[in-house]
Order: C-alpha cells, then sequence, then structure tokens
C-alpha cells in the first residue's frame, strides 16, 4: 500500500488548518496511531527515564503504523477530496494527536508522522498525565486510544471514545473509501433495550420493541459522530456525488429485522440520519460479514463481538457504555472479590 511507503503527499504544507469550533475533530492516542509494543514494555520493566532516553536514542527510526493508522489515512483521503470540492469550507477532519507521553518524545512522533506523509499539526503531549481534560477543549468529536482506562473516563465526559485494537490478521481495505461501521445498541442508541435483555430475556425484549416500535430510542455514544459522517457526506450528495461518495456507513446489529429492526430504522430517520447499509444478524457472529465489508473501523460495545472482528482482520473499537459493562464488572468482582 501507498501509506507503507512513506511517501508524503505534495503540497500537505499549504492546507489551511480548520478553526476546531468547525471541523470534526479526531483524536488519535500515540499508541493508537503507532505500534509502540516494544517502548512501552521499557516503560513498564524500566521507568519513564530508560523510556524517554530509548525514544531519543531512536528519534530517527519512524514507528510503524498503528491499528488507527488506515482509519486517520482514509480522513485525509476524504479530505482532500472537500478540499477539491469545497476550497474555503473548514468542515473537515482534523486530526489531533492526543498522549500522555513527555515532549522529549515529540520529535519522534513529529518524525514519523512527517515520514508517512500525515497532516497532524496539533499534538496534546500531557508529560504522564491523562490527556482526558483536554479533549473537551479541543473539541473531540470521537476519541479513540488502545488504553481502556482513558477511554472509559472519556465515555464519562460525554465524549464519544472507544478502544481500538489491531486485527490478529493484515486485510486490506479500500484507499479510495472511508468505511465506518457501528453496532446500534449502546453505540449508536442508548442501552435500553439491552437492559431489557439482561433483565427479563430475549422474549420479554422482543414485545418491547414491538410495542414501542415508533417512539425513538435515546442516543448512544457514537450518534453524534455519525451524525458528523452524515454531514459531510450531503456536501458530496449536493455536488451529486452520491454513488461516488468516499464515505460509507454501516450499521451492522445483532437485532433481527423482523422482530426488532424497525424501531432502529425508525430511530434513525427520527434523527434524520441514515446509515448506507443495515445489517441485521439476528445473533449471528459479525466477523464473516465484517470481513466482506472490510471497513476500516467496526464499533461495538460487546468485546466478544469486537474479538470476533479482530480475528478475521477487522480493526475494531470498543464502546464501554451501559448496561453492559456493569454486567461484566459485576461478573469480574464475583470471580475476584479481593480486587478493586
Amino acid at each position: 500500500m501507498a501509506w507503507e511507503q512513506g511517501l508524503a503527499s505534495p503540497n500537505l504544507s499549504l492546507c489551511p488548518q480548520p478553526k476546531p469550533e468547525n471541523a470534526i475533530t479526531i483524536a488519535v492516542s500515540s499508541r493508537a496511531l503507532f505500534r509502540m509494543e516494544e517502548e512501552q514494555k521499557i516503560y513498564t520493566e524500566q521507568g519513564v527515564e530508560a523510556y524517554v532516553k530509548y525514544q531519543l536514542d531512536h528519534e530517527n527510526e519512524p514507528f510503524l503504523p498503528g491499528a488507527a493508522f488506515p482509519f486517520v489515512k482514509a480522513l485525509e483521503a476524504v479530505n482532500a477530496q472537500l478540499r477539491e470540492l469545497y476550497p474555503d469550507s473548514e468542515e473537515l477532519f482534523d486530526i489531533v494527536l492526543m498522549t500522555n507521553n513527555h515532549a522529549q518524545v515529540g520529535v519522534r512522533l513529529i518524525n514519523s508522522i512527517n515520514h508517512y506523509g500525515l497532516f497532524i499539526e496539533r499534538f496534546c503531549m500531557t508529560g504522564g498525565n491523562s490527556p482526558i481534560c483536554y479533549l473537551k477543549a479541543y473539541h473531540t468529536n470521537l476519541y479513540l486510544s488502545s488504553d481502556a482506562e482513558k477511554v472509559s473516563g472519556a465515555i464519562e465526559e460525554g465524549i464519544a471514545a472507544a478502544t481500538i485494537f489491531s486485527p490478529s490478521r493484515d486485510l486490506e481495505v479500500s484507499e479510495e473509501q472511508l468505511r465506518v461501521a457501528f453496532d446500534g445498541d449502546a453505540v449508536l442508541f442508548s442501552d435500553e433495550s439491552e437492559q431489557i435483555v439482561k433483565a427479563h430475556g430475549l422474549d420479554m425484549f422482543f414485545e418491547h420493541e414491538k410495542a414501542h416500535e415508533n417512539k425513538p430510542l435515546a442516543q448512544g455514544p457514537l450518534k453524534g459522530f455519525l451524525e458528523a459522517l452524515g454531514k459531510l457526506q450531503k456536501k458530496f450528495y449536493s455536488k451529486g456525488l452520491r454513488l461516488e461518495c468516499p464515505i460509507r456507513t454501516y450499521l451492522v446489529t445483532a437485532r433481527s429485522a423482523a422482530s426488532s429492526g424497525a424501531r432502529a430504522l425508525k430511530t434513525l430517520r427520527s434523527w434524520g440520519l441514515e446509515t448506507d447499509e443495515a445489517l441485521f444478524l439476528a445473533g449471528a457472529p459479525k466477523g464473516p460479514l465484517l470481513r466482506k465489508i472490510r471497513p476500516h473501523i467496526f464499533f461495538d460495545d460487546q468485546m466478544f463481538h469486537v474479538e470476533g472482528a479482530q480475528e478475521l482482520g477487522t480493526v475494531a473499537a470498543h464502546v464501554p457504555y451501559g448496561v453492559a459493562q456493569k454486567h461484566k464488572q459485576r461478573q469480574e468482582k464475583q470471580q475476584n472479590p479481593n480486587s478493586k
């Protein structure tokens, strides 16, 4: 792939930086954007001083691409097309590197970004402190990190966030079209329906969904990100590029179309939103279907769906939201009663 060859895009430095309030801001941690397993091992085993020294000694060696790298490249490809159609518009993706690394590591990160020709101008390096408190100041629309604790903190602050995982095998993704796949409940929608399942079982869930078919579900943590994607899609549609739109969205849900699908679709309609494709699996595994879609990223609140996607080559991201997370925490506490 071209992005693996370290080829910088021409005229990259001439691209105008959008104002944060006008852009769709994607905050990405350094360990999500780049592979830093070796460096993290040094930090864990030898401490911060050895870690910083290693980074300084290797600052001219670019990091390898991480789980979020193809997603970021796809965002930049969309930006390039938007700039061609709307030269003066600031409605673009703005990528912020958000990391608790020390400033001394910044040179290696900058060198890596320049090596791959990425357009990332905004950095937030917090020197060992959590960067979560800065997310709102950066007008963050989505935060991706490999640190589950930080992601949970962002969700608690009302910011769309997910823990991103590298796939177990390589799966080539489109360089021309950004593809984003979403689970429904506890991702785009609230966890209302999952609460019914956990408390009363599937039969009661089906009855509840049928009775409330025309009542929209409350929004979930990633509804705003889908809304932002839809806003950019409409900019392409207005130029007659619906079929050639470089953004494509997918709803990939374990719901059954016949018994509970209508409420999901009607909820999106009530929000003035849609996904390009809606795939109802009725409890079947999501991994094989995602392998066909080949999204740059797939969001789900259930780790077993994330792991299933990973195994078949999809970059998957866990959204720690809703009753399923509380249920999991209770199970872990019962299994480890002495844990904090």
